[in-house]
């Protein structure tokens, strides 16, 4: 799969999912822009990529604040004139019993799993609007599809997710936008190893493959929704969770 003269925006791109994502598209030779929150470690991870590959462009982007997204897009569109991909891939959970959640725990899960992907979709679609054949691909996850235990609002924040690609695909469909989703079992990230050595060994042990997904084997999922070899395919969501999670 090729992205040559394609300008792809990934959210969440300094760790993680999101950076392995920014490195598979600039090797396929897109012309990747990859923004984070965290400017210090955006600015590193854009710069490493571009040791190896094309041109990488960093942009500080606050998912959860509406000023952030729009001075984001509205860079994007006055440097690059387009945008071909939108990758919503930035996220944040902690696994913990629903009983303990604060409410201030429940507003950031819902602002950077739920809103956060809404509101860059809704600056980013005139933008791709103009373009033909754009993607949008959003990174759920599993949890939101059959539940979690220790992961319930994060879980209901992308069963929300999930919902919204589904709608948006059939509103957006005769601009010529496709919107799928590609949803994580646990995957060996930053996050992940966050959480405790007994949660971990719990969920690896769970997994058919008995092994957690690498960062790079759902960004394969990724380029494959952005790609021309999934231009019949929208509203649609993939596990990509080493068959943890069989559903219909």
């Amino acid at each position: 799969m090729r992205f040559d003269n394609k300008v792809v925006l990934v959210t969440g791109g300094a760790s993680g999912i999101g950076l392995a994502t920014c490195q598979e598209f600039a090797k396929a030779g897109a012309q990747v822009i990859l923004s984070d929150v965290d400017s210090e470690r955006g600015t590193s991870a854009a710069q490493a990529i571009e040791a190896e590959s094309p041109p990488v462009r960093f942009l500080e982007l606050d998912v959860t604040r509406h000023d952030s997204i729009n001075a984001a897009l509205d860079k994007v569109s006055s440097d690059f004139g387009q945008l071909d991909v939108l990758v919503n891939a930035a996220g944040w959970d902690v696994i913990e019993p629903f009983m303990e959640n604060t409410r201030e725990y429940w507003d950031k899960i819902v602002a950077l799993n739920f809103m956060g992907p809404i509101q860059v979709t809704r600056a980013a679609l005139p933008l791709l609007f103009e373009t033909v054949g754009a993607r949008i691909v959003n990174v759920g996850s599993d949890a939101g599809r059959v539940g979690s235990l220790g992961e319930t609002v994060y879980a209901g924040a992308k069963g929300g997710t999930i919902a919204f690609t589904k709608s948006l695909a059939r509103e957006v469909v005769s601009k010529g936008v496709t919107v799928n989703c590609v949803c994580p079992g646990p995957t060996d990230t930053p996050l992940f190893a966050t959480h405790s050595e007994k949660i971990r060994d719990a969920l690896t042990r769970a997994i058919p493959m008995k092994r957690l997904a690498q960062p790079k084997e759902i960004a394969d999922a990724v380029l494959f929704f952005a790609s021309d070899r999934a231009n019949y395919v929208t509203g649609q969501v993939l596990s990509v969770s080493g068959g943890l999670t069989m559903v219909d």
